[in-house]
């Protein structure tokens, strides 16, 4: 396969293109940093001058390899990239990374350099160039000095206090754009479709009948949930953040709340699967006190009391409405 590839070998490149690929590449880099610095600058501003720091620490690479290829081979720089040449390593696009915690991108920038040295340490010593070898070793080693600077960034802007607070400002951020959302979804979708799943078992006594009621039930109500969730408030002045997540958390969670007691319905007979139903019933409600505790710091036998005499009333409606 590698025959009909349209990429180069790194094995191919001259010591020029070598060079120009290292230029690009930290070019490449030093605007991937400031990218991570746009993203975080608002909720997290220190971490955000770190990626300041290291992108100026990869300008300065550049313009040194930018000297040293005037100097060799003069000021017209092939045009080479990472993505023409066979095994180099790949960056991911920064809007990947929005979905990341801030210790993750912290992770993902560390990562970026640590691939960076090891693709120069593997090319250098598939090299029998000494001076290519050489310059190979010169680039693996300024890679390496990266992650310190990184390191030492780090440690220098992001003292105990910084931490703590970023730290807080990230929990919050998740728990108002996933959490709150998504428990709003959770508590919708499993008691919701309560009083309509388990009136049509008791009242048709058909199990696939049940399932097919209470799958159009979970998934109408995930599809309304997500949409109110994503159109009730946009983010900007609430702070809760993107209402594409929020919706998303919310829709997918109701659908799976409604669908955890319809699920059982696919036995054929009935009084297993409602029993296997009201089972799973008081698991969700379990699931969803301790969710409440956990993130939402409510009580927790407060939050089973609330939940499980909600979530009793409505099955006991069902059944009631069914029986009749």
């Amino acid at each position: 396969m590698r025959f009909f590839s349209h990429r180069k070998r790194f094995g191919d490149l001259t010591e020029q293109e070598i060079i120009a690929l290292a230029i690009s590449s930290e070019e490449d880099d030093a605007r991937i940093y400031r990218g991570y610095a746009e993203t975080l600058r608002a909720d997290f501003p220190t971490t955000a001058k770190m990626f300041d720091g290291m992108a100026r620490e990869e300008d300065d690479h550049r313009a040194a390899l930018i000297a040293l290829h005037e100097q060799r081979f003069g000021s017209v720089i092939p045009l080479i990239r990472r993505e023409h040449v066979a095994g180099a390593y790949a960056r991911r696009p920064v809007w990947l990374i929005e979905n990341m915690s801030v210790d993750k991108i912290r992770a993902e920038a560390a990562a970026m350099e640590s691939a960076a040295e090891q693709f120069y340490l593997t090319a250098a010593a598939r090299t029998q160039d000494s001076a290519t070898r050489k310059l190979l070793g010169d680039l693996a080693a300024a890679e390496a000095q990266h992650q310190t600077t990184a390191s030492d960034l780090e440690d220098t802007l992001l003292d105990d206090d910084s931490r703590a607070t970023e730290e807080s400002q990230a929990k919050r951020q998740f728990i108002l754009t996933w959490v709150q959302p998504g428990l709003a979804g959770l508590m919708d979708g499993s008691v919701s479709t309560l009083a309509p799943i388990f009136a049509t078992a008791f009242a048709t006594q058909d199990t696939w009948t049940t399932f097919l009621v209470g799958v159009a039930a979970s998934v109408g109500a995930g599809i309304s949930m997500g949409f109110t969730e994503a159109a009730s408030d946009d983010g900007e002045l609430s702070g809760r953040g993107s209402p594409i997540k929020r919706g998303f958390a919310s829709g997918v969670m109701t659908t799976v709340g409604g669908l955890g007691h319809a699920l059982p319905y696919l036995i054929p007979e009935f009084w297993t699967a409602t029993t296997l139903a009201i089972l799973i019933v008081f698991v969700e409600l379990w699931a969803i006190a301790w969710i409440q505790n956990r993130y939402m710091e409510t009580p927790f036998f407060r939050a089973t009391f609330q939940v499980v005499l909600g979530g009793a009333l409505v099955l006991g409606a069902g059944i009631l409405i069914g029986n009749g």
